[in-house]
């Protein structure tokens, strides 16, 4: 979408030079996606503060900051070195409330040593390989208490989601930490691209038609998955706050199903180009934070780390309004 936009443009200014009317034709498909690209590019740089991802520990600050990671196993590390450093990163960042994706041991760095790592955050909630079998693991953990918490499995899907209720302060939020169907674009990928470069036609036919039955079905299944959150934010007596690995792009009907409901936090307080995923030229944006507006939003950020994953990790700093 963003090379397409980008050509779009180009060809829109050649014609225009050229003093051609179809010039308006390209000029108006670019700005009817206006709403992908502030997605992507927030303008605004008096948005956001460099110093603002420190947070106050005081008790009684409104303030609140969360991380969403999809942290990839830690790298399937077997020291925990991957772990401990997510954990005196987000510690040093102030982040009070941590979702996570991926979220699986190891034979040598258990669950309970990955709980040690992160002491400092006292209440958590964590779906486990042994839990809920033939899922990928997520996790919450909180410095807050936690007083409900619901795991949201997906018909024939290894993704899943989970909804807290933290109270903070007096007040109650509800998280919904997501990881909606993976594209199983990185797994087939090496396949395919040794496919497409063969020189029989038919083998080349094929993988186009695998590759698109593939991900055609994986958005149909987010789709459902979406829909099934939707219903969970519309039924919330409480202020929410939606995040995660969607595998999404802000085209998508996932995106677009959220962003009715609640704001983008990248939209609210969010500057610069933003995408989340390390690889594919860093054009993906795929992971969010959303949320309602009882929210101010103050800084959203999503910094380049090389612990242990292909996702960047999501920050956002915000404030409860009365």
């Amino acid at each position: 979408m963003p090379v397409l936009l980008i050509v779009d443009l180009l060809v829109s200014i050649s014609w225009a030079i050229a003093r051609k009317r179809w010039a308006l034709v390209p000029l108006f498909a670019f700005f009817f996606n206006w709403s992908y690209l502030t997605a992507i590019i927030q303008f605004n740089f008096k948005k956001g503060n460099k110093n603002s991802s420190i947070v106050s520990q005081n008790p009684q600050s409104n303030l609140l900051t969360l991380a969403t990671y999809n942290i990839h196993s830690f790298g399937n590390e077997i020291t925990g070195y991957s772990c401990k450093e997510v954990a005196r990163y987000m510690k040093e960042k102030g982040v009070d409330i941590l979702c996570f994706q991926e979220f699986e041991d190891n034979q040598y760095f258990t669950i309970d040593s990955i709980r040690h790592a992160f002491s400092n955050w006292q209440h958590a909630v964590i779906s486990t390989k042994d839990s809920i079998q033939g899922i990928l693991p997520i996790a919450l953990f909180s410095r807050y208490p936690i007083i409900k918490q619901q795991f949201i499995t997906y018909p024939k899907s290894s993704n899943c989601s989970m909804f807290c209720d933290v109270i903070i302060n007096k007040d109650t939020i509800r998280i919904i930490n997501n990881h909606l169907q993976t594209t199983n674009v990185s797994q087939n990928r090496k396949k395919w691209e040794r496919d497409l470069s063969s020189s029989n036609s038919r083998q080349e036919l094929s993988t186009i038609e695998e590759a698109t039955r593939t991900l055609h079905g994986n958005f149909v299944k987010r789709a459902g998955q979406v829909d099934s959150i939707c219903r969970i934010i519309d039924a919330s007596p409480y202020p929410v706050i939606v995040c995660g690995d969607f595998n999404s792009l802000p085209s998508s009907y996932t995106y677009h199903q959220l962003a009715k409901r609640l704001k983008d936090g990248f939209k609210t307080c969010g500057r610069g180009y933003m995408y989340t995923y390390r690889y594919y030229k860093h054009l993906l944006r795929i992971d969010y934070i959303f949320h309602s507006t009882a929210f101010e939003g103050l800084n959203y950020y999503s910094p380049k780390q090389e612990f242990c994953s292909d996702h960047n990790p999501v920050i956002m700093k915000m404030r409860t309004t009365p």
